[in-house]
């Protein structure tokens, strides 16, 4: 079955330029195609009039790399849950719809060109604290290392976050609390990340109030989130926050008791 739709698209020549919508009649959607096979399709017929094609982001396009990532009629990722955009079909769509594309509206995420914005804040984020570096010597078997089934869950619960922003794009504040909270929740919660447990929560959280919004528990983002994260993640980064905090109070006063001893 194909279907004619009217797309209204995003767009925007450069990160300073004015952008608005324009309006493409497209004839002839499969209801088999992918959200990004029929842009694909729209490019086509834009090259083919000598019109330059709707940039957007996309890599593996089977919800993996969470690279794609567009605002469909309002709602990031478009109207299913569970999803990213390339895993959404058009046989969710009706002849004669209309559909209303934007690209991630967020301070942190500027737009570069039409669809695609620039989402290194996430990688400053990570930087400031979204790994382990204790060294450990030789690798050792995985199974040496013994982790509660409940404790595995969690942690591959929270790793299954793929970063692609849709959180931060449906929150009203713009806040990166559950990405945050997923990466951090994903190392915390483990063997092999207590020893930086409380510096890297600091490190992150900091970073991330440095460029994103503040988090009101809208949990929009749990809503929109592909990967389902649960707003779980949050109160476990805040409470991670808080002890870290007291942590460096504590290790202040030593530090003062000390000198006061010399």
């Amino acid at each position: 079955m194909s279907m004619n739709l009217t797309l209204k698209v995003w767009r925007q020549a450069g990160a300073t330029a004015a952008g608005d919508f324009e309006t493409y009649q497209v004839p002839g959607v499969n209801e088999d195609m992918s959200f990004l096979e029929m842009l694909d399709v729209v490019n086509e017929q834009l090259i083919g009039d000598g019109r330059e094609p709707i940039a957007f982001d996309h890599d593996c396009r089977e919800g993996i790399c969470g690279s794609c990532g567009v605002v469909i009629n309002g709602r990031p990722h478009g109207p299913l849950q569970g999803v990213t955009t390339c895993q959404l079909h058009m046989r969710n769509y009706r002849d004669g719809d209309t559909i209303v594309v934007e690209p991630w509206r967020a301070a942190a995420f500027p737009v570069i060109r039409d669809l695609v914005v620039d989402r290194s804040a996430f990688d400053r984020i990570i930087q400031a604290g979204g790994y382990i570096t204790a060294p450990t010597g030789g690798a050792r078997d995985a199974n040496l290392t013994l982790i509660p089934k409940a404790v595995a869950d969690v942690a591959m619960d929270a790793a299954a976050c793929i970063g692609c922003g849709a959180c931060v794009a449906a929150c009203p504040n713009s806040a990166a609390n559950l990405f945050t909270g997923a990466k951090i929740t994903a190392l915390n919660v483990l063997p092999q990340g207590q020893p930086e447990r409380w510096a890297r929560v600091a490190a992150m959280v900091d970073r991330m109030e440095d460029q994103f919004g503040s988090c009101t528990n809208y949990t929009e983002c749990e809503a929109v989130c592909p990967a389902g994260i649960s707003v779980n993640v949050i109160a476990k980064m805040n409470r991670d926050y808080l002890k870290s905090r007291f942590k460096d109070r504590r290790s202040l006063i030593r530090q003062a008791d000390v000198a006061d001893e010399a």
